[in-house]
C-alpha cells in the first residue's frame, strides 16, 4: 500500500533523508520534515480510473497519503462538498466562485480531521498508546474524537481562555484536557517537552511530517470535483502555514502524475486576523523571515499562532506563485461571518470570516481576478465560536400567540431585531 511508496522523510533545508518514524526535524540543520514519495511507483495505481471506483472519503487518495496499509483511524473523513456560490460571486462580482466547506467533515466539524486521520493512523503502527496535539481548538476537538474511536489514551493542551464550544467539543470525548496559561506557542513548547519526556505520539509535534500531509486529500477533492483541474486562485486562513502549502502541493503531485488537465497556475492567498498577523505581514513588508506577533489578540483563536511553524514557506510560496496575503480587524470578520451565512447558508467559525474578508478585500484591490476560478477554503464550523456572535446578532422579536400581532409585524415591515425588555 502508499507504505511502500514512501520513500521516508526529507528535510524541506537540506534535502537529507531520513527513514519513515516519529522525528519532525533534521539533525542536521533543525529544518522541518516532510514526507517523500516514489511517484512513479504511486502512478502504477493511483489513477482517475481508480480513484473513481472509490469511497468518497479522503483515503480514495491513498497512494499519496503517507499510511502503511488500510487505515486504522479516521475512515470516514473526507469528502465534503465544494460549493458554487452564485449568489456570494454575484454580491462581490467574480465569475466562478466556490467554497470548500469542511465546516461540515467527520466527525468534529473541522479539516484538522484530515490531518488527525493521518497522523493517528501512524501512531498506531509505530505503536503508540497514548497520543496529544497542541491546539487553539479546532485540533483538540479532532483528536479526542478519533482517539476515542481508537481507544487511544488523549492529552489534549490549549491556551486558557478558548471558546467553550471548543473546550466541551474535546471534553465529551474523554481526553484529558489541559488549559495552560499563556497562548498557543507556549503550549506547543510543553507539548514538545512532554513528547520527548514521556515518549507519546503528538500529532504536530513528533508526527507532523505525516500529520501535516492530511491536508493535502483537501486539494486533491478541489481539483477533483472542478473536473480534474487546478483552480486559479486560493484562499486559505493561515495559522501554522500548513495548510496553505499542502493545498498547493496536492496540485502539483496531481499534475506530476498526468492526473490534471492543464498545468498548475494557481496562485495561493493567504489570509490572517490583524490581532494576530505575523505570515500576512512577512509578505506585504517583503520580510525575509517571519516576526513572531508575541501576544496575539483577535476572536479568531484558532488563527492566534504568534511563531507559525511554516511560516517562511508559507510566505515563500505565496510570492513565488504571484499571490498575495492580507489581513482584517476583527468586526470584518463578524460582518464576513454573517454574509457568508446569509448568501451561501454556511455558518463558518470566525477563521471563515477571516477568509472571506480577505478575499473581498483582495478583490476590491484587483489582486485576485474576478475573471478566473476562485476557492475559499472554510475550515471550521461556526457552532464552535457562538461567542464571537452573541453581541452582533438581534434576537427574535417576541409576540403574542395571536395572528394579529404576527399580521402586524408582517405589515410594518419589521426584520428580526432586539426584543424590548
Amino acid at each position: 500500500m502508499s507504505g511502500e511508496l514512501v520513500t521516508g522523510l526529507k528535510c524541506r533545508l537540506c534535502g537529507k533523508l531520513y527513514p519513515k518514524e516519529a522525528l519532525n526535524f533534521c539533525t542536521d540543520d533543525f529544518g522541518p520534515l516532510e514526507v517523500a514519495y516514489d511517484y512513479e511507483a504511486v502512478g502504477r495505481t493511483f489513477t482517475r480510473e481508480a480513484i473513481a471506483t472509490r469511497p468518497r472519503n479522503m483515503w480514495r487518495y491513498r497512494e499519496l497519503l503517507p499510511v502503511d496499509g488500510e487505515p486504522t483511524v479516521g475512515r470516514h473523513v473526507g469528502g465534503t462538498p465544494l460549493i458554487r456560490a452564485d449568489r456570494l460571486a454575484k454580491l462581490l462580482g467574480v465569475a466562478e466562485l466556490y467554497i470548500k466547506n469542511d465546516a461540515v467533515n467527520h466527525p468534529s466539524l473541522s479539516f484538522k480531521d484530515r490531518v488527525v486521520a493521518v497522523a493517528l493512523s501512524k501512531a498506531v503502527e509505530l505503536g503508540f498508546e497514548t497520543v496529544g496535539c497542541a491546539s487553539t481548538g479546532n485540533l483538540a476537538g479532532s483528536v479526542a474524537a478519533n482517539a476515542a474511536a481508537a481507544g487511544l489514551e488523549a492529552y489534549v493542551l490549549i491556551p486558557e481562555g478558548l471558546e467553550q464550544g471548543k473546550v466541551l467539543g474535546a471534553t465529551i470525548y474523554g481526553a484529558k484536557v489541559v488549559a495552560v496559561r499563556g497562548n498557543y506557542d507556549h503550549v506547543n513548547r510543553l507539548c514538545s517537552q512532554i513528547a520527548f519526556r514521556y515518549g507519546w505520539g503528538f500529532v504536530n509535534v513528533n508526527l507532523r511530517p505525516f500529520y501535516a500531509e492530511g491536508s493535502k486529500s483537501m486539494g486533491f477533492e478541489i481539483a477533483e470535483e472542478l473536473g480534474w483541474r487546478a483552480p486559479d486562485q486560493v484562499v486559505a486562513p493561515m495559522a501554522g502555514g500548513s495548510l496553505i502549502g499542502k493545498l498547493h502541493k496536492s496540485f502539483l503531485e496531481l499534475e506530476t502524475l498526468g492526473l490534471l488537465n492543464g498545468p498548475v497556475r494557481t496562485k495561493m492567498f493567504g489570509a490572517q486576523a490583524t490581532g494576530c498577523n505575523p505570515i500576512s505581514n512577512t509578505v506585504k513588508t517583503g520580510a525575509g523571515k517571519v516576526k513572531p506577533v508575541r501576544n496575539p489578540e483577535t476572536i479568531a483563536k484558532s488563527l492566534a499562532i504568534g511563531d507559525p511553524a511554516d511560516g517562511w514557506f508559507a510566505s515563500k510560496l505565496i510570492r513565488e506563485t504571484g499571490g498575495w496575503s492580507e489581513d482584517v480587524s476583527d468586526d470584518a470578520i463578524v460582518d464576513n461571518m454573517r454574509l457568508l451565512a446569509e448568501t451561501e447558508g454556511v455558518w463558518a467559525e470566525t477563521a471563515g470570516g477571516v477568509t472571506l474578508a480577505v478575499a473581498r478585500r483582495l478583490i476590491d484591490e484587483g489582486k485576485i481576478d474576478r475573471d478566473g476560478s476562485i476557492v475559499l477554503c472554510i475550515t471550521g464550523n461556526g457552532l464552535k465560536t457562538q461567542e464571537a456572535l452573541v453581541d452582533h446578532l438581534p434576537r427574535p422579536v417576541v409576540i403574542r400567540p395571536t395572528l394579529e400581532e404576527f399580521e402586524a409585524l408582517v405589515e410594518a415591515g419589521v426584520p428580526a431585531v432586539l426584543a424590548s425588555a
